[in-house]
């Protein structure tokens, strides 16, 4: 067998053979098969074979390994082993002088050596146009090899082999439904036309993860100050998000990250955090809040303040006094602070305030308010710290708290109140001087007779003793019809005057009239006669 690339010796062959033999009449050679696919590395007895009525030469030319397996009357069958690429071995015959040749096409099939399809990004935007890449080495015959991109079973292109490597391409609109989808990329080579059957081999398959988030920031929920000392709420949340089970956030206060709780919804995502002011971290810090989804994230910052602001002091020498001390109260704000005390006379803000008073009645249970004021970020707060004066006084028994005439009709519903004022609250005792029994104080249903009478009310404390009398009287029925039929006689008595008086002064006008009216006749008589004709 000569070397593959090796010059062929069957020329020269030919032509010394063709010296040595008679010529004969027109012999042809013939090859069986004409044609052949093997798979890489096989082999395949090939026939050759003259028509030549005498004993004809025959061989077989192939770089190829070869072995003669049987011969017989101007025929020959070689066995050829070890294809491992496309061949075309050529059989030859010497019929006399006449020398023809018959060639046999030998085809190698193989499968393809690597199959992949090249890595997805590690996320898609919705939307957006993506491009699958398959990539084959090896394989043959390309003729028969064909690329088919899949999703799932869905096939998304088909593509003959072409190349080395050879590269099929399909390109896909990126969508929700997308999420989680494998891809894979599948070989096949077609040789049921040779009558060897149909050969495939798909790729590893590739999962997709696509996204959406849109393009505004987060909604950040945040106080714009904070005082030390005090925690307060954050909240940042997005809605739109797909899917939003696979959303990060990132809570920032400055370079500090904030131990956050993260709630998914279905298309939204909403973290809550507390952030602490504490005396380290007084003064302004960017909160930031980011949320990524895929490669992209979204951002939204606001700028917190942390205060310090300590409460007024406001101090009364005496918080229980009795009635005429003097009393001292007195405003004072911390460093750098201004105070305003309510109760003392108008004066601008200043760092204390004080004033004196002498206690009174009226001053029990009177509160004073010391205000302190901060400006911080543009927003002025105040603080404020509230003490209430007590004053200690005797009994108060007024006419307006305990009315000293009671006149009621029997039988009617009425309330009769009576009450003391003091600190310390005093007892009040109202009792009536003929039997000592109780003033019934309250909602009397009704009125009863047996009430009628003097009492006298006492209120006593610790702190003195104060006493009143209170007439109660109760009109009895017939006392009541008495006066309505005094009332109703004085009413048609006033009626009937008053039209006496009425007709009178009408008949008197009437009578006036007509006596100015003679007079003017009389008067216009007696100028008629003194006049001459």
């Amino acid at each position: 067998m000569a070397p593959a690339g090796a010059p062929s010796a069957l020329p020269l062959l030919l032509a010394l053979l063709g010296a040595l033999l008679p010529e004969p009449g027109d012999a042809q050679t013939s090859v069986f098969p004409t044609e052949a696919t093997l798979p890489r590395g096989g082999s395949v007895l090939v026939n050759c074979s003259s028509t030549c009525e005498e004993k004809a030469f025959l061989g077989l030319e192939t770089p190829l390994t070869k072995e003669e397996r049987d011969k017989g009357h101007n025929w020959k069958v070689f066995e050829l082993s070890d294809v491992e690429e496309d061949s075309k071995p050529m059989c030859f015959s010497f019929c006399g002088s006449n020398q023809t040749l018959a060639v046999v096409s030998l085809t190698v099939y193989r499968l393809p050596e690597h199959l992949e399809l090249l890595p997805l990004p590690p996320w898609q935007p919705v939307g957006e146009n993506l491009t699958l890449k398959c990539q084959v080495k090896g394989g043959a015959p390309r003729a028969q090899l064909t690329l088919v991109l899949l999703r799932g079973e869905e096939e998304l292109s088909r593509q003959p082999a072409v190349g080395e490597p050879a590269e099929g391409t399909a390109t896909v609109l990126a969508g929700r439904g997308d999420y989680g989808a494998k891809f894979t990329c599948r070989a096949e080579l077609d040789l049921r036309p040779q009558g060897l059957g149909f050969f495939q081999n798909t790729s590893a398959p590739r999962q997709l993860r696509t996204f959406v988030l849109p393009m505004t920031s987060p909604q950040l929920e945040t106080p714009r100050i904070l005082e030390v000392g005090t925690s307060e709420k954050v909240v940042c949340s997005m809605g739109g998000l797909f899917p939003a089970s696979e959303a990060r956030v990132h809570l920032a206060l400055g370079d500090h990250r904030l131990n956050t709780t993260v709630t998914y919804n279905e298309d939204s995502v909403s973290a809550t955090a507390w952030v602490e002011g504490t005396a380290e971290n007084k003064g302004d810090h960017a909160l930031v809040c980011a949320i990524m989804l895929g490669n992209q994230s979204q951002e939204s910052w606001r700028n917190l303040t942390v205060y310090s602001f300590p409460a007024p002091n406001l101090t009364l020498s005496e918080q229980e006094v009795s009635e005429g001390t003097q009393v001292e109260v007195a405003c004072e704000a911390s460093v750098g602070l201004r105070v305003r005390l309510s109760e003392a006379p108008a004066e601008p803000w200043a760092p204390s305030v004080q004033f004196l008073l002498n206690a009174t009645a009226e001053d029990h249970g009177r509160h004073f308010s010391c205000s302190a004021a901060l400006e911080v970020a543009g927003h002025v707060l105040y603080k404020n710290q509230t003490k209430e004066l007590r004053v200690l006084y005797g009994p108060r028994l007024d006419e307006s708290d305990c009315l000293g005439n009671w006149t009621w009709p029997e039988e009617t519903n009425q309330n009769l109140s009576c009450q003391a004022w003091g600190n310390p609250v005093p007892q009040l005792t109202c009792l009536r001087e003929t039997d000592r029994a109780p003033l019934p104080i309250g909602d009397l249903r009704p009125v009863k007779k047996q009430y009628e009478g003097t009492y006298l009310c006492k209120a006593e404390s610790p702190r003195g003793a104060v006493a009143r009398k209170v007439f109660l009287t109760v009109l009895t029925a017939g006392k009541n019809v008495l006066i309505i039929v005094l009332l109703t006689a004085g009413a048609i008595l006033g009626a009937v005057v008053a039209a006496i008086y009425l007709y009178n002064r009408q008949r008197k006008i009437k009578i006036y009239k007509l006596l100015k009216a003679q007079e003017a006749a009389a008067a216009l008589k007696l100028k008629t006669q003194a006049t001459p004709p």
